[in-house]
């Protein structure tokens, strides 16, 4: 063994043993418990972040610590592959993009190996590659065919230099992020999920996640938004036909003043046809944000179109007006406006001057607008009913009058999936003349995307190439054409899950094995994705139960959402220039010392501040340890400590040794919080440094302590530990011998340390046999230095008082 820790050969030797021995193969034939283990997969930009070693660490941690604990662990790893990062490098680089994708993949793999992560690698999976993509683009048919996938014309943000769709977030100040083009709205043909038909499982089975954290529960059902309200149609004066909204405030109905509608709404189109100005107004709409985060924070605008509407319960003639802040795609794409109960409303009435009616008394809020639920008044018939009452009587009322009735909506609208993209995986249908649209039968997929492409930045290069859009229809057998979008890729990452347990089958999407690995035990990723990647996932988990692929009705039990890395106090990003390389990390100090650093630095659930100084407290840790185990093994053989005689301070250090062995199964296990494991075998290592003996019952005793924290850090630093446990315990695997088992003998306090006071003020302390008798006790306590010296010649004690394990009161006069 060498003096100095030699990081660099400890490292490439023991992954060159795991690669060798194919130490984390998971195999379905074993009678332990099974714990599927799985970090977000990354996408493969080229090189890893911080954001990424952490991530993959937490995974890794665990993953290691469940093995050890005698579980039948499977750590799997792929790349979520497609996507308009890698157009964009390759029209940057002048390349194409699955070039570009498969370089980095081979780059990152190599780079996650080195960090050395227990990965079963057979089973990797790249979204990009056909036997990947096949399912899912079979799985599109099998939906399509159900009417779950259905298409439909939607509003779009449209760059028209780049001619492509860009999400809400890639539109800055009304242009395109890349090509900073005025965007337009457009009205296309798209494909849609019908998610909106799993909106009731998908709330009401958040209840069964208690494994998830209550805050990403909290933000999906916000997401879904189920509300209870009420439909009400509005008579539209001088006209056939109903204007139709909907309100989850119906006892509020008899403060309408205006409505107003969406620059879509057939309404606004109708009254725009002879008036100019206002074809110019929803034209100006049409190109804004389709976001709604967007039009809530922009300025309200609108104009009236000149029709009116009939109230439907009190006949009032109200104006229908087009508003900036009405969103197309929720509800109807029309609000009834009540300026006194409703803040948008509010804003934009008090702009335009248009009246404001209070229908709602509340006893403590008095001012404008008054959004909290209170009794009626100003409302007719309905004047003294609070919330519930007021919106039973209003819904019947409505009913009654056939122009409306109770409804329950969800914010959730259905996924549309469409992309203009190249780099995403082929909508598997045919378009024939004659049959109209056609999904592509099973024998005939995968629909393979072409890879040997020239990317020029205008469009997709498969909507312009006829070797690959031109087919015949599979049904007639007649000219036909293919799809040219592609699917959203939060598609693929969407069920990987699955594919990881049935990586290599050939027949189906997910077979028997998907059944014995699912649902995930613990899933570890950002808590950017509790929205939309973690609901998607949901989704896909039970569309695949019910195409009976699988059995669960959830994918993932357990969820850990990690923090953010920081340095300066900011997330690490180019852009800032506030990075750190984890190459140069594991160049300069090693993988164990990242790995150490990554989980000592701050619990997982937390954000990470970056210190240059905890990293080199990380690496002179580990040295010590290795110096440790290097002084132990100079002095020859030594066997771990299982009985004989002890004195008091190998009776404590084992205790101490034990108590740890206890607490960091508990804080891996449980509690997650790997820091205060490292800190307890942190403050083990100091205690066992204390001790100096070299006779053989403390060599035992220290034999004893320097295995155990080779188990306890493993999970952390698996390199050095299986390194030191080979210098150790010569002969033996580290990997066979699982989780150390806390003694209980060994835990017991056979001492005790008493505090001692003289008239309450503390004067001392001392350490006696836990058996003690009050007798003895005093006795003891009198005779101590330290009370000696406050007792003076003509002092007497009146009494002793004793609180059992803890305190000695000694009341002199």
């Amino acid at each position: 063994m060498q003096q100095q820790y030699p990081f660099k050969e400890v490292e490439q030797s023991v992954q060159a043993y795991w690669e060798s021995h194919h130490t984390f193969a998971a195999t379905e034939q074993s009678d332990k418990p099974k714990y599927y283990c799985l970090s977000m997969f990354p996408y493969p930009s080229g090189r890893l972040h911080m954001g990424h070693v952490r991530n993959y660490t937490i995974g890794d941690v665990l993953s290691r610590f469940h093995k050890m604990k005698g579980y039948n662990v499977m750590q799997p790893m792929g790349w979520d592959a497609f996507g308009l990062p890698a157009e964009n490098a390759a029209i940057k680089n002048n390349t194409a993009p699955a070039k570009w994708t498969y370089q980095n993949i081979e780059h990152m793999k190599a780079q996650l190996k080195q960090l050395g992560l227990g990965i079963d690698w057979r089973r990797e999976v790249t979204t990009c590659k056909p036997e990947y993509y096949k399912w899912e683009q079979w799985l599109f048919t099998e939906l399509f065919k159900k009417g779950l996938i259905y298409k439909k014309t939607s509003t779009v943000n449209w760059d028209p230099i780049d001619g492509t769709v860009l999400a809400n977030e890639q539109v800055i100040d009304g242009r395109g992020w890349r090509s900073g083009a005025l965007v337009e709205k457009r009205d296309i043909p798209q494909y849609f999920m019908k998610i909106t038909a799993y909106a009731e499982e998908l709330l009401s089975d958040l209840d069964k996640l208690d494994g998830w954290p209550e805050q990403v529960k909290t933000m999906q059902r916000n997401w879904i938004g189920k509300s209870y309200g009420c439909e009400v149609e509005f008579p539209i004066v001088g006209q056939a036909g109903n204007l139709k909204v909907y309100t989850t405030r119906p006892d509020t109905l008899m403060g309408a003043t205006y409505v107003a509608v969406a620059a879509e709404h057939p309404l606004a189109t109708l009254a725009a046809g002879n008036n100019p100005a206002l074809a110019e107004f929803v034209a100006e709409c049409k190109r804004g944000s389709v976001a709604e985060a967007d039009i809530a924070t922009a300025e309200k605008k609108g104009m009236a179109t000149g029709l009116f509407v009939t109230h439907p319960l009190n006949g009032e003639q109200l104006p229908v007006w087009v508003a900036n802040y009405v969103l197309a795609s929720y509800g109807e794409g029309a609000v009834m406006a009540v300026p006194a109960h409703d803040e948008r409303d509010f804003e934009f009435a008090s702009k335009y001057q248009l009246p404001i009616k209070t229908v709602i008394q509340h006893t403590e809020i008095k001012t404008l607008p008054m959004t909290e639920h209170g009794v009626l008044f100003n409302s007719g018939e309905f004047d003294g009913l609070d919330f519930d009452g007021a919106s039973a009587s209003i819904a019947s009322a409505l009913s009654a009058k056939g122009l409306g009735k109770r409804r329950t909506q969800f914010r959730l609208r259905d996924w549309g999936v469409s992309r203009q993209r190249y780099w995403g995986c082929p909508i598997p249908i045919i378009h024939c003349p004659s049959c109209g649209e056609v999904p592509v039968p099973i024998e005939q997929l995968p629909v393979i995307l072409p890879e040997d492409v020239v990317m020029d930045g205008v469009g997709s290069p498969i909507k312009k190439d006829p070797n690959f859009y031109e087919t015949s229809c599979p049904t007639c057998g007649g000219h036909a054409t293919r799809e040219t979008d592609t699917l959203d890729t939060f598609f693929e990452s969407s069920w990987y899950f699955a594919r990881y347990a049935s990586f290599d089958s050939t027949n189906t999407m997910a077979d028997e094995r998907a059944n014995y690995w699912l649902p995930v035990d613990q899933y570890v990723g950002g808590i950017e994705h509790a929205i939309l990647h973690l609901l998607y996932a949901r989704f896909f988990n039970k569309l695949m139960r019910d195409a009976r692929l699988i059995n669960n009705d959830e994918p993932f039990t357990n969820l850990l959402t990690q923090g953010m890395v920081l340095k300066d106090g900011s997330k690490m990003s180019k852009s800032k220039g506030n990075t750190v390389d984890p190459q140069e990390l594991i160049d300069t100090y090693g993988a164990d010392t990242a790995r150490l650093f990554m989980m000592f630095a701050a619990p997982p659930e937390q954000s990470l501040e970056w210190a240059d100084s905890g990293v080199e407290g990380a690496h002179r840790f580990l040295k010590r340890l290795w110096k440790a185990v290097f002084d132990h093994v100079a002095l020859g053989t030594a066997t771990a400590y299982t009985q004989g005689e002890l004195n008091a301070e190998l009776k404590n250090l084992r205790r101490q040794l034990h108590l740890t062995i206890e607490k960091v199964a508990d804080d891996y296990g449980r509690r997650h919080s790997f820091n205060t494991a490292i800190s307890s075998v942190m403050e083990l290592m100091n205690a066992l440094a204390k001790i100096e003996g070299r006779d053989e019952i403390t060599r035992q005793i220290r034999q004893e302590a320097l295995q155990n924290v080779a188990l306890l850090l493993y999970p952390i630093v698996p390199h050095i530990c299986q390194a030191i446990w080979a210098e150790l315990c010569p002969g033996s695997s580290m990997l066979d011998t699982g989780w150390p088992v806390a003694d209980p003998v060994a835990m017991v306090q056979d001492t005790v340390e008493y505090v001692i006071q003289i008239n309450g003020k503390l004067r001392g302390s001392m350490t006696t046999a836990k058996t003690e008798t009050q007798e003895n006790l005093e006795k003891l306590a009198l005779v101590q230095p330290c009370v000696q010296k406050f007792i003076e010649e003509n002092m007497s004690v009146r009494k002793i008082i004793i609180v059992p394990n803890k305190l000695i009161n000694i009341v002199v006069g």
